[in-house]
């Protein structure tokens, strides 16, 4: 871990399949954990990873492996941000409405940009007071 000013930063590399983003749950317990979170919260934060992660990986039937998966975890003093990041060439996404809800429901703000070549998501977990 890295930081300045009472940030800190977590960066965690996967292989951009599914198998593997249980790592990505794994991770987003700790820091929230970290950050001091309760048992809810941290629930909630691994639902919004797991989605997020989920949507930024390739189709099954992408025509290139995949790249890696990378995560940047950001615990700030009152809030945590995760943010991700796969290569995927042309690969279509695949996030439908109703994972769109679900993350809304547990982040405070997201974002997820599906552009060619690049999927990117972020993602923002405030600690109550």
């Amino acid at each position: 871990m890295s930081g300045t000013a009472g940030v800190r930063r977590i960066r965690l590399s996967i292989p951009g399949v599914p198998d593997f983003v249980r790592l990505a749950r794994l991770a987003a317990v700790d820091a929230g954990s970290r950050l001091g979170l309760d048992y809810e919260q941290i629930e909630d934060l691994r639902i919004g990873v797991d989605e997020l992660c989920f949507a930024v990986l390739p189709t099954a039937d992408a025509e290139l492996p995949p790249a890696d998966l990378e995560l940047v975890f950001t615990l700030h003093p009152d809030r945590l941000e995760v943010e991700g990041a796969c290569a995927v060439g042309s690969a279509a996404a695949h996030q439908s409405e109703l994972s769109r809800t679900i993350v809304a429901a547990v982040v405070d703000e997201f974002s997820l940009e599906l552009s060619e070549g690049v999927h990117r998501f972020r993602l923002s977990k405030r600690r109550d007071a």
